[in-house]
């Protein structure tokens, strides 16, 4: 792993959901992203203010009410903030401002000395993205610690989920520490090589068979907090 990151993730847990909000820090420039801002965002720009930090993105990974529903009191904190997302996801989305940043898979975001890199995730809704960044993978409902999305909402499509998970798998070091836009595990947090060895959705090598249980089986049979779990 990278012993001298140019960057903190600072994650606060919000919401009556478990959710995830992440403020990623600049190192050098004290300039910051917000992922997600949803529920009490007040939290998230007063620790950017004890930081002395300066918001000047916003990164969404995808467009749900939950992982949404505080953007529009943080745009009226930080006018100024570059708002990011896919493309396909602000194709979906009515409310998309006119001025957000729409990106293509594998685009770069630069903030400060850090580079962001926006990774195409389809599964859980058609625009999903994570977002990547030294040996950190921010996931949003893509992948949970021994979980994953659901696909059972509207544009949710488990086959294209299948195929995001095994593309995170083949592409991306075992050491890549996955932040999860839920707390729905044991851990609040994992690498990809403990999820590839837990987590029974990384476990299939027939889409057939994942569509199977993310869609019938899962729910009968796991509840949360998810711990590993061996289909092998």
């Amino acid at each position: 792993m990278t012993k001298d990151k140019p960057y903190q993730i600072h994650a606060l847990e919000l919401g009556p959901m478990g959710n995830r909000i992440y403020l990623i820090e600049d190192n050098a420039s004290g300039t910051a992203a917000v992922v997600d801002p949803a529920w009490e965002i007040e939290e998230v720009t007063d620790l950017a203010r004890t930081r002395r930090l300066q918001i000047t993105h916003i990164l969404l990974t995808h467009t749900h009410q939950d992982h949404i529903n505080g953007l529009d009191r943080l745009r009226a904190q930080v006018p100024d903030a570059q708002i990011n997302l896919l493309q396909a996801e602000a194709r979906l989305w009515d409310g998309c401002p006119t001025d957000a940043h729409q990106h293509q898979d594998r685009d770069l975001i630069a903030l400060g000395e850090t580079t962001i890199r926006v990774l195409h995730t389809p599964g859980h809704t058609p625009g999903s993205a994570c977002y990547h960044l030294g040996d950190d993978l921010i996931t949003g409902d893509t992948l949970f610690v021994f979980g994953c999305g659901r696909c059972d909402l509207k544009g949710g499509d488990p086959a294209a989920m299948f195929h995001t998970l095994t593309r995170l798998q083949q592409t991306l070091p075992g050491e890549t520490m996955i932040h999860p836009g839920h707390d729905y595990g044991v851990e609040p947090q994992s690498t990809l090589k403990e999820q590839a060895e837990g987590n029974p959705f990384m476990q299939f090598d027939d889409v057939a068979a994942f569509t199977r249980y993310r869609m019938h089986d899962h729910d009968q049979v796991r509840d949360t907090p998810y711990g590993p779990v061996s289909l092998r």
